[in-house]
Formats: structure tokens, sequence, C-alpha cells
């Protein structure tokens, strides 16, 4: 069924309904989708290169919005949808890790977190059950996801299609490789 949904999500790429449908599940996948949105995002701009920063935009303010729907489920609807959810998905201890996690590092859990292989439905939910501040969480979720949706929209601008099958397998190195740029930022300042 994954498969199926993958394959279509890259054909409505390449239609006319390309943008809506990148906002809809750049906001779904923020908070319960378990597709990944780069799946849109790389052929949305090999295809229309031109239109990378557009799609990086759209890609990321709906991201941040399912986010607050995301936080909004772990702070209010844990028991009824939270829950499930992260069951559904295998996530029941990440949960608790992530619990814990919130406790030592705060927003640098997002900012890291947001960039990683980790599904960003887990912090947002994750953020909301720890009650973390609403407007760092919101901040924090639109620099980690606009870093993320820019690079590999940009990287698909401007490599184009032979790009694909490169960011499809190491994406997450590649983005885990920008979190440590992040951290090391974050880290240099505090220190100066």
């Amino acid at each position: 069924m994954l498969k199926k949904t993958y394959q279509k999500l890259r054909e409505l790429a390449a239609s006319t309904k390309a943008d809506p449908t990148l906002a809809m599940v750049s906001f779904a996948e923020a908070s319960f989708f378990p597709i990944p949105v780069d799946i849109m995002i790389l052929p949305m701009s090999t295809m229309r290169p031109e239109r990378w920063v557009r799609t990086a935009i759209i890609a990321t303010i709906f991201s941040v919005l399912g986010g607050c729907f995301g936080y909004a489920i772990g702070m209010f609807l844990m028991e009824s949808i939270g829950k499930p959810l992260m069951h559904f998905y295998h996530y029941d201890d990440k949960l608790v890790h992530f619990q814990e996690q919130y406790q030592k590092w705060g927003a640098l859990i997002i900012l890291i977190k947001g960039l990683t292989p980790i599904p960003f439905k887990l912090v947002t939910i994750a953020s909301g059950l720890a009650h973390f501040n609403f407007g760092i969480f919101v901040l924090a979720s639109a620099i980690t996801r606009a870093a993320r949706f820019f690079l590999v929209a940009w990287a698909g601008a401007k490599f184009g299609p032979s790009i694909e099958p490169f960011i499809e397998k190491q994406l997450y190195w590649v983005t885990g490789a920008f979190a440590v740029i992040i951290v090391l930022g974050f880290w240099i300042v505090t220190k100066i």
C-alpha cells in the first residue's frame, strides 16, 4: 500500500494539482501521514526548476501548520488520537525517549530531529505532550523544515533528475550533516 501511495504522489508531483497536493501532504506528514514530503519536493523541483523556491515555501508553511496540528494532538488528544497513532507506527518507546530528551535539550531537539530520519510527526506530537513552549516550537519547526525542504528543492533544481536517485538514497545523511552544522553553529553562538 505504501509503495502505491508513493508512486501516486510522484505522479501528482508532475500534474497541475502538484501545489495543492504538496500542501496537503506537507500538512499530513507533520502530524500523521507516513510518507515524507520529500518525494514530492524533489520531482517538482527537477521538473520545474524555476519554481524550486515556491515549492520549498509551500512545503515549509504547510509542514509547520501540520506540526501545529500534531502539537495539538499531543497536548489535547493524546489519549484518543496520539497514543493509537504512536502505537500504529510503533513509536511508543520513542515517544518516552523524546520526552526525556526535551527535559534536557529543549528546542535543539526540534531543530535536529526536524532534519533527521526521525519522523516529524513524532517530534510534533511529543512537543505537545511535553507542553513545550508553543512559540519556540513553531520557530524551531519553521527553521528546521525550511532548511530541509530548501536543501532538497535546491538540489533538485540545480542537478535535475540525475540527483533524484542520490537524494532518495542519501537524503538522511545529507540532512544529518546539515543538522550537525546547525548544532555546531548554535554551540559556537552560545560560547561567544
